[in-house]
């Protein structure tokens, strides 16, 4: 199911999963365990991520159950950021980059080492798909 999942990943949720991916390894190599940070971050995200649900459809239960994960990433990517923003302030980070090399390697290695699988996943799934 995940070679499945992973075969036919379209490079658009490559990217964001990339995205993800960077974000985890940031937090991990500056976890700040404030609850605050984290309590302002899900306010923020419960906050812009509605307004982003209310403007991108209606706003029904009904929309969250046919399109739960699309839903969901309405509300995780304020998260994220303002998380981020939180996690590197003072840092000197440039964007998403971060002034030690050893934190950028970490990301691209570890977003590198997923689309390396995806690739391979993408070969194990044309092998597997039956001819036409």
């Amino acid at each position: 199911m995940l070679i499945r999942y992973l075969g036919q990943l379209p490079l658009a949720k490559q990217i964001l999963w990339c995205y993800l991916i960077w974000y985890l390894c940031i937090a991990a190599l500056y976890l700040d365990t404030s609850a605050s940070l984290w309590l302002n971050s899900l306010g923020i995200s419960l906050l812009v991520g509605y307004a982003l649900f209310l403007s991108t459809g209606p706003g029904t239960l009904q929309r969250i159950k046919q399109q739960f994960w699309q839903s969901l990433r309405l509300f995780l990517c304020p998260f994220l950021v303002s998380s981020f923003s939180s996690l590197v302030k003072g840092k000197g980070f440039f964007l998403l980059f971060s002034p030690h090399l050893f934190d950028n390697l970490t990301g691209f290695a570890a977003c590198l080492t997923f689309l390396i699988t995806v690739q391979g996943a993408t070969l194990l799934h044309r092998n597997k798909a039956p001819a036409s």
